[in-house]
C-alpha cells in the first residue's frame, strides 16, 4: 500500500482529508503521526503557492512517501477577497479560530447579505515518486452570516453558510460537508486526474 504524507498541522484538515481518502488504496499520515515537527512558513501571495511550498518541503525531507499539501482559507468580497491567505491567522494569532470570527463578524457589522458573498478556496498539490506533481484548485459560493451557527466543523465553517443547503459548514454532517466543499471538491478533482493517469493506488470505483 502506498504511503501519503498530509503535509498540515491542521487536525480538522487531516480529518477531512483522511476522510474523504479512506477508500483510496492509501496509507494516510500527518506530520503528528510521523512526529515530523515541522511549520512551514506559508508566506505565499496565492493559495496553490502555499500548497506547493509545503508539500515540496515536506517531499525534500521524507523518503518513500507521496505529500499532499492543502492551503485554503475564506475569500469575502465586501473585504476585496481578505482574509484570503491569511485566513489562519486573520486575527494575528495563527490558529485561533475564535478570534478570526471575530474579527469577520465585526468587519461584516452592519452589511447586508449582498455585501456578505463569500467563497472557501481550496488549493491541493501532490507530489509523487521522482517529484511528479499534480496541481488542483476548487471553490464553493456562500455568505457570511451576522453570528455562528452550528458546533462543528473548524475555522469559519460556523459562519459560512450555503443557502441551496440552508447550514453554515458547522450544521452540516461530514459527510455533507465533504460532498460540497472546496476540499471535497478539490480532492474529487484530484482523484480524477489520478484515476485518468492509470495509477495503482487509484481503486476502480473512483
Amino acid at each position: 500500500m502506498n504511503k501519503l504524507i498530509v503535509a498540515s498541522n491542521n487536525q480538522g484538515k487531516i480529518k477531512e482529508i483522511k476522510e474523504i481518502l479512506k477508500n483510496f488504496q492509501l496509507e494516510v499520515f500527518s506530520l503528528k503521526d510521523l512526529q515530523i515537527d515541522i511549520d512551514v512558513v506559508e508566506d505565499g501571495s496565492t493559495f496553490m503557492e502555499n500548497a506547493y511550498k509545503k508539500a515540496k518541503e515536506i517531499y525534500n525531507i521524507t523518503k518513500g512517501y507521496m505529500v499532499l499539501a492543502d492551503d485554503s482559507g475564506l475569500m469575502v468580497d465586501a473585504l476585496n477577497g481578505a482574509p484570503g491567505v491569511l485566513s489562519a491567522r486573520f486575527s494575528g494569532e495563527h490558529g485561533n479560530d475564535e478570534k478570526n470570527n471575530e474579527k469577520l463578524i465585526s468587519m461584516l457589522k452592519g452589511k447586508g447579505k449582498g455585501d456578505r458573498k463569500a467563497r472557501f478556496v481550496c488549493a491541493l498539490v501532490l507530489i509523487m515518486d521522482n517529484y511528479e506533481e499534480i496541481k488542483v484548485q476548487e471553490q464553493v459560493e456562500g455568505i457570511i452570516l451576522e453570528d455562528r451557527r452550528g458546533k462543528d466543523g473548524f475555522g469559519y465553517d460556523p459562519l459560512f453558510y450555503i443557502p441551496e443547503i440552508k447550514k453554515t459548514f458547522a450544521e452540516m454532517t461530514s459527510s455533507e460537508k465533504n460532498s460540497i466543499s472546496h476540499r471535497g471538491r478539490a480532492l474529487n478533482q484530484l482523484k480524477q486526474v489520478l484515476n485518468s493517469g492509470g495509477y495503482s493506488f487509484t481503486p476502480s470505483e473512483f
